[in-house]
């Protein structure tokens, strides 16, 4: 089976300085992977890298990141603007501060579907508490017409995420999403995404510090350090024997969310 999206020999740098060194994996449809590693080892450098997101000092210095047959760091803006959002969803660390302060999440859930499609408000609002009701949200209606500061933390990450889905893309990028949750939290956003795989067949990276959720949720695992692949396998292999002394002390480190 053809991967979804293929990383080969990515080298990221900022300023002409590399931070991710020669890194290579592939994922495939319905995986979900997860990419580990303490703070500053380049894990979400390589999720925006894929989205075009790394600013003005960032670049893809080396390697290639396929999806679906084109090199997506030597696409025109033009040309990724259509693949972001719609091919490949995108969940940042604090979805509350990506969403729009004044506007309701209704409003921002019908801008982002009509910037890829023609829908009407009123097929936008259906989609949007049709997936709500599918990621068991209580009061639907009510957080479409919520304005983000009215919603706790927690649901304006739930609610980013399902702004991530609503078109359904093939792949799903998550960005630390639970990392400013409580743990409570923690768990209702693993099994949102769990949810997503078995609704749509979503591929998703989770990038994340906390070995917990990565244990809960991940079929594959990459160990990043430095910016160096240290470990990358089946998440039970590498979960239960690691080779790395370096995994084995983020093992050691972290207590373990279990699977539900």
């Amino acid at each position: 089976m053809e991967p979804l999206l293929t990383y080969q020999s990515v080298e990221v740098s900022f300023n002409g300085l590399a931070v991710t060194h020669d890194v290579s994996f592939a994922l495939h449809s319905g995986e979900i992977l997860g990419i580990v590693g303490e703070s500053g080892s380049g894990k979400s450098t390589l999720l925006k890298a894929a989205m075009g997101l790394l600013g003005r000092s960032g670049l893809v210095t080396r390697g290639d990141i396929w999806f679906q047959g084109k090199d997506l760091p030597d696409l025109p803006e033009r040309e990724l603007r259509k693949i972001r959002g719609a091919e490949i969803g995108m969940i940042f660390q604090d979805a509350g501060a990506s969403l729009c302060p004044i506007r309701t999440i209704g409003d921002q859930i019908y801008e982002s579907m009509s910037a890829h499609m023609e829908i009407t408000r009123a097929q936008a609002k259906e989609k949007a508490l049709a997936l709500f009701e599918k990621l068991q949200f209580r009061n639907g209606p009510r957080i479409w017409d919520s304005y983000p500061f009215e919603l706790s933390g927690g649901m304006n990450q739930r609610a980013g995420i399902a702004i991530a889905m609503l078109m359904e893309p093939p792949v799903l990028l998550a960005d630390e999403p639970t990392s400013a949750l409580d743990v409570a939290v923690q768990k209702q956003v693993v099994e949102e995404m769990l949810r997503l795989r078995e609704l749509f067949g979503t591929a998703i990276i989770v990038v994340t510090h906390d070995i917990g959720v990565v244990s809960a949720m991940a079929d594959t695992v990459l160990v990043l350090k430095n910016g160096r692949v240290v470990e990358y396998g089946p998440s039970e292999e590498v979960l239960r024997r690691p080779q790395d002394p370096y995994t084995r002390q983020l093992l050691a480190a972290v207590p373990k969310l279990r699977r539900a």
